[in-house]
């Protein structure tokens, strides 16, 4: 891929860094101290934080696909299957600028397939 053509990804594969660094920064509240009569308060603000942690978890993971592909930019190689090594539609990159496969591939990754 030309590096011209890259510079859109570029651009919104690092503003996607930036928002999923402010993301996976933000604080978990901690539940409160439970009180007699309270258990259903307390439930619900210990779902609230087993939520906001899981939802972390996934920003981090999307941050590790985010990262991969602007190590791709740096590398060249960005806009090419990592499976079998065809282009990458440009559609699929507009949608997905952290994609690594081609939907073929994905699809076959995604069903378990190697």
């Amino acid at each position: 891929m030309d590096t011209r053509d890259s510079d859109p990804y570029r651009e919104s594969l690092l503003a996607e860094r930036a928002r999923l660094v402010d993301e996976i920064g933000e604080a978990i509240e901690a539940p409160d101290q439970m009180t007699y009569g309270s258990q259903a308060a307390a439930a619900s603000q210990v779902f609230e934080q087993q939520r906001d942690l899981a939802l972390r978890d996934r920003a981090v993971q999307h941050l590790a696909q985010v990262e991969a592909a602007i190590a791709r930019l740096e590398a060249g190689t960005y806009g090419r299957c990592l499976r079998c090594g065809t282009d990458i539609p440009a559609g699929r990159l507009d949608a997905l600028p952290w994609a690594a496969h081609c939907i073929e591939c994905q699809t076959a990754i995604d069903r378990g397939q190697r």
